[in-house]
């Protein structure tokens, strides 16, 4: 194994394969959290050369390589930006449709849970904040089993990861600022549809 850690080295091997990241940029894992990396390693695999990005987690004991060529398979992508976060919150303080949220609670919870995890393997941080609201809102309907419960706190987790990052505020600053957005909640601020239920 052979570490790439020349600063001009990794300067002209990154502008040859046009990859976005650089030494210590943050990036998001899907379903993971935010991660710097650390290092470019170059290994030998089955003859060829191949280049990874070594991971290192911030804030989870765990380091990964992910191969340079396979990123936007991965999901991999750069941290949020600020006019992003806000668009975020923005959407958790949306009201919903009534339609939806009696889908949420009246379907299987294995097929919504599919999708929810391919939601979360993408890493799209809209349609992840779409997926914690509605939860929010279908604990104002029913009481969520305990999957339902698990992934609200999952897809919390990283919400707040990442803004605590993107915002340098504290983690527990962050949950709480994605917390605020459903404290006046109630089913009067759940839209209801053109519709009757």
């Amino acid at each position: 194994m052979k570490f790439l850690e020349s600063k001009l080295f990794l300067s002209s091997f990154l502008k040859r394969r046009s990859v976005m990241f650089a030494l210590n940029d943050k990036v998001v894992y899907p379903g993971h959290g935010v991660a710097r990396v650390t290092r470019v390693i170059e290994r030998s695999i089955a003859g060829h050369l191949a280049h990874f990005y070594e991971l290192r987690f911030l804030n989870k004991e765990m380091i990964i390589l992910v191969p340079v060529d396979n990123l936007s398979s991965v999901g991999i992508r750069a941290l949020s930006t600020h006019d992003y976060i806000t668009g975020v919150f923005k959407i958790l303080a949306s009201p919903v449709n009534r339609n939806p949220l009696v889908e949420l609670s009246t379907s299987s919870w294995n097929k919504r849970n599919k999708k929810y995890q391919s939601c979360l393997r993408s890493g799209n941080l809209i349609e992840i904040s779409k997926i914690y609201r509605d939860l929010h809102y279908l604990a104002q309907e029913k009481e969520l089993s305990f999957g339902e419960r698990n992934l609200l706190l999952q897809i919390e987790l990283l919400l707040a990861e990442e803004i605590s990052m993107v915002e340098d505020v504290g983690k527990e600053s962050a949950v709480d600022q994605l917390r605020s957005c459903f404290i006046h909640a109630s089913p009067a601020r759940v839209k209801s549809s053109a519709t009757t239920v």
